[in-house]
């Protein structure tokens, strides 16, 4: 038998769960509209020749493998060069942290497109030639490693100090502690941040067709002046950008949760 408050407790949840669901309906609907008003004044509009779609779209697709490629390669340089910079922070010899202060404060106060200008067109002039894709990774990696490092750096000062100070009494030394107790608990702090700027980063590596790298943004380009109809392929890319930015930022939330999961067992198992 249950009584009145079990009851009553059923009542209330279905009732809630009810509200969620109607509310996810009317989301999803509102989603759906606003997409097809879109839709429509895309192709209303601007005159849209389905012909020109089928050869243009998959062309401009062609170059996600590129924007991928150059993302996730920039992301692992930006990673190290964010680690490297956050130790250089929390050094205390003076020079170490000078050269860390001195990257972050440069990389973060010069424009990423002019970095990029520099390592395509500047570093021939001293005879150093590099393809494009390498040009991509150096500057984004170095932009994106110099603000990352400050991540890193909150990440593992917001490790608790007693955590150190329990590490020093059983014996530790600061290298064996930094890697077993402080950087695992860091590295679960820092690795949001780490989606959000691969997030980002996806996005500013459209910057890369200024030096001439075949990403989506050059492929929309070059095929739009090609026929007059560069809106159209924009709006391809743009279209392209999004889809990608929905699909790894659901994939960072999964993440993120799984994270948060493994949290609650650990403080439930406690």
């Amino acid at each position: 038998m249950h009584t009145d408050a079990e009851l009553l407790a059923k009542a209330v949840a279905k009732d809630e769960a009810r509200r969620a669901a109607r509310w996810q309906l009317r989301f999803r609907l509102g989603w759906a509209a606003l997409l097809g008003l879109l839709a429509a004044f895309v192709f209303l509009s601007l005159n849209v020749e389905v012909d020109f779609l089928t050869r243009a779209t998959p062309f401009i697709i062609e170059g996600i493998w590129i924007t991928l490629a150059v993302s996730s390669a920039s992301i692992v340089l930006a990673t190290l060069l964010a680690a490297l910079g956050a130790l250089g922070r929390l050094s205390s010899n003076a020079v170490v942290n000078a050269i860390a202060s001195f990257y972050v404060s440069f990389f973060r106060g010069t424009p990423l497109i002019l970095q990029l200008l520099v390592w395509y067109l500047a570093l021939p002039q001293v005879g150093i030639i590099l393809d494009p894709i390498f040009c991509a990774i150096g500057a984004l990696g170095m932009n994106y490693g110099a603000y990352m490092t400050e991540i890193f750096r909150a990440g593992i000062q917001a490790v608790p100090l007693g955590q150190r100070e329990a590490a020093a009494a059983l014996g530790m030394s600061g290298g064996t502690s930094f890697r077993r107790i402080i950087a695992p608990q860091a590295f679960r702090i820092i690795v949001p941040a780490i989606g959000n700027d691969f997030v980002a980063m996806l996005k500013d590596s459209a910057l890369a067709s200024t030096v001439a790298l075949h990403e989506i943004v050059w492929r929309a380009r070059n095929i739009g002046q090609k026929e007059f109809k560069t809106l159209q392929t924009f709006i391809i890319a743009a279209m392209i950008y999004w889809t990608l930015t929905i699909v790894f930022t659901a994939v960072q939330n999964r993440i993120e949760s799984r994270l948060a999961a493994g949290d609650r067992n650990k403080a439930v198992k406690g």
